[in-house]
């Protein structure tokens, strides 16, 4: 089958950009990223986007390019990024490899899919395709990993999403506590606010680049991603979800959880205008029975005491009071049991098997 690959460039086509998983994926699968985010990477031009279409012209596929200093000084070699990659088949993704590839000369490496990096979003799952993905997670048919494995491609940093469901349990039993060290030790759990999150923002970034750094894959968050990447967050947070520890003061521990409007961005197609901001807005009430836990973490020369558990009590009665039914994690590494002890003792399980793929240029 012919394949050309040509740049994004007109309205029309960023259009057509951002409707090819609408067009490929079942609509109760996957869970488009927001329009207004690829929007913005096209115009800032952090990424070049690139639309694969058949002899008939009809879009099967699609791709962005761009790289990163900062990933690059962080695994040691230089690497051309791509993400937002999706095929109809094997030839398709043939042809957007090559055109990765040929724009990858100068480097070390291929390294995807993200958009822009790791720690924002991208992905492939390996498993669990029959479940539905959500919010900052991938979802893809099963014969993707297949054809990445046949170009070459390796797997690297391989996780799970995880899902529990059910918070009935005393929260004290599934996370004990000795509550005498919280006056000891001088532990305050704080929430987040709505009316200052973002004065919040600076102290949850700190946190996060601290406990986050040692991870092979993650590079230091700065102020204006952080920004863009929460921006309009306030507005749907759930206050008693997001939470955080501070010990004589300072801030050490985090979990930053957020209800799952995934149902609503399948329904939107992920157009996230004007429009449908407000619908959002006005019917945020309706996504309070499932919940997705971002990020968590504690920093270094904190960890292994037990803070996370404490804050992990703190959020299961709080999910418990709000009614809310499952609780959904974005990717935890293989390579990290311990993050994952979390779900497992809330009786979760892994939702989908994770990954990212890298390819030698040499």
């Amino acid at each position: 089958m012919s394949v050309e690959i040509s740049p994004v460039t007109g309205r029309a086509e960023l259009r057509e950009f951002c409707e090819v998983p609408l067009r490929l994926h079942p609509a109760d699968r996957c869970v488009p990223l927001a329009d207004p985010v690829i929007a913005g990477w096209h115009r800032s031009g952090a990424a070049e986007l690139f639309l694969a279409r058949d002899a008939a012209g009809t879009a099967v596929g699609r791709t962005i390019v761009h790289r990163s200093a900062k990933f690059d000084a962080k695994l040691g070699r230089r690497h051309q990024l791509f993400g937002l990659t999706e095929f109809r088949d094997e030839a398709t993704a043939a042809a957007l490899f090559d055109l990765v590839t040929a724009r990858g000369r100068d480097t070390e490496a291929l390294f995807g899919p993200v958009g822009l990096l790791p720690n924002q979003t991208g992905g492939v799952i390996t498993s669990g395709f029959e479940e539905r993905g959500f919010i900052d997670s991938a979802w893809n048919p099963a014969y993707y990993p297949a054809v990445y494995e046949r170009h070459g491609f390796t797997r690297r940093f391989e996780a799970d999403t995880w899902l529990c469901e059910g918070f009935d349990a005393d929260p004290g039993a599934v996370f004990p506590f000795d509550d005498a060290r919280v006056a000891a030790e001088g532990l305050v759990i704080r929430r987040g606010s709505r009316r200052r999150f973002a004065t919040q923002l600076p102290i949850l970034r700190g946190m996060l680049n601290a406990s986050f750094a040692q991870l092979g894959y993650y590079t230091e968050i700065d102020a204006d991603e952080l920004a863009a990447q929460t921006d309009g967050l306030a507005y749907l947070l759930d206050e008693s979800l997001l939470l955080w520890l501070e010990k004589a003061g300072r801030p050490v521990a985090f979990v930053v959880t957020v209800p799952d409007v995934s149902e609503f961005f399948m329904k939107v197609g992920g157009r996230l205008g004007v429009r449908n901001q407000l619908r959002l807005l006005l019917t945020r009430g309706r996504y309070r029975r499932d919940a997705v836990l971002i990020i968590k973490g504690t920093v270094p020369g904190e960890q292994g005491h037990g803070y996370l558990t404490l804050l992990s009590r703190e959020l299961y009665r709080n999910l418990r009071a709000g009614g809310y039914r499952s609780l959904r994690s974005t990717y935890v590494e293989r390579s990290n049991p311990a993050s994952a002890a979390q779900y497992r003792r809330m009786g979760g399980r892994p939702l989908h098997g994770y990954t990212f793929y890298e390819r030698s240029t040499a």
